[in-house]
């Protein structure tokens, strides 16, 4: 995996973390941390005018597409020429879900050439097989303009009768060596087409009974350590781009009295996430607006407590309760925390240092 293992390779990483990191605003630094959804499909809309704006001044990091954004291919190009317009120098995170299969926001009724879903790939095709279908799927989003895949899923198809990720074939298989490989051969493509990818969902959504999307999902008794071993194989090979951590709960990782899920916890992202299992790269939240989350903690809790919890950037959908406001409200959230608190000052800054060397692979 020649590109897998120069992701992130330490010289372009120091570069990279020169003086641009240090030279940005508190205010810029946590805007490099979010990334919202928004409404629109065409370059003129207001709220995409708005977004380019925001882009512009530093204060969002980058966008988040749905199916609800896709109105043509053409249209899509024209949007993402202009956020990446509005900011040359550090491009923005243009992100969208084209797994293949079920999950994807570029379909056949737009144009777009689908593929099948992780399952399928799997099972009709060999590594070498499979990396070339998805070199296709990833030239054809970056010529879009995208920069960022969310995927591929890492999760081990372990429990048959999951809603959401056996429901629909989205692991490639029950053994963690077959999904490490095909893993590989996604992150691949996608590498030389210059577009990052983010596996998910750490540390594991494969066993689950629950969809986080509706509500709070338990893997206490149904989470094994073998769906850490995909990570654990990509990383040992020199995987360092993102990650994205689901909104699990684990009562043995978990602060008892909040009942805290992995996206908002110490012990998962900072203690094995990066401690155990050495990852250096960005580290992701699942959707901050999905029911796992919203149903028990506030926006306040949310930003603060994945921030401290060792995450990145913050994915807020924006589809919950619509606001045109709402990368500045997590913004100000994330900038009065700091001015209060130099430890948490001092991880908004780790986390942008991150962004930066990250930003550096995006063509």
């Amino acid at each position: 995996m020649r590109s897998l293992l120069n992701c992130l390779a330490p010289a372009l990483a120091l570069l990279a973390l020169s003086a641009p990191a240090h030279a940005a605003t508190l205010d810029q630094m946590a805007g490099q941390m979010i990334i919202v959804g928004f409404q629109g499909d065409n370059v003129g809309d207001k709220s995409v005018v708005a977004l380019r704006a925001e882009i512009a001044a530093g204060h969002i990091g980058g966008v988040m597409y749905l199916k609800t954004n896709v109105a043509s291919l053409a249209a899509v190009k024209a949007m993402n020429e202009a956020f990446k317009a509005a900011s040359p120098g550090l491009p923005p995170f243009i992100t969208l879900d084209q797994e293949g299969g079920a999950v994807e926001r570029l379909t056949k009724d737009v144009g777009f050439t689908e593929v099948p879903n992780a399952r399928t790939i799997a099972a009709d095709n060999s590594v070498p097989g499979a990396e070339a279908i998805y070199e296709k799927m990833a030239q054809s989003i970056a010529d879009l303009g995208f920069t960022v895949n969310f995927g591929p899923v890492a999760d081990v198809d372990i429990n048959p009768n999951n809603q959401i990720i056996a429901k629909f074939g989205r692991s490639f298989s029950a053994d963690p060596a077959v999904v490490a490989a095909y893993d590989g051969a996604f992150i691949e493509a996608h590498d030389k087409a210059g577009v990052v990818v983010a596996l998910k969902h750490f540390p594991g959504h494969g066993s689950s009974t629950g969809d986080s999307h509706e509500g709070f999902v338990d893997i206490s008794n149904t989470w094994s350590p073998k769906e850490l071993e995909p990570y654990r194989d990509l990383f040992a090979k020199g995987y360092a781009g993102m990650v994205m951590v689901g909104h699990l709960f684990h009562k043995d990782y978990s602060d008892a009295d909040a009942k805290t899920p992995a996206s908002l916890s110490h012990q998962w992202i900072t203690g094995v996430l990066r401690g155990q299992l050495g990852f250096t790269g960005v580290a992701i939240s699942d959707d901050l607006e999905m029911g796992a989350i919203r149903q028990h903690f506030t926006p306040e809790q949310t930003v603060t407590e994945a921030v401290r919890a060792g995450l990145d950037v913050l994915l807020f959908s924006n589809t919950a309760a619509y606001s045109p406001g709402l990368g500045e409200k997590i913004r100000g959230i994330l900038v009065a925390e700091a001015k209060a608190d130099p430890e948490f000052a001092a991880r908004i800054e780790q986390s942008y240092d991150r962004i930066v060397a990250l930003k550096a692979h995006i063509r």
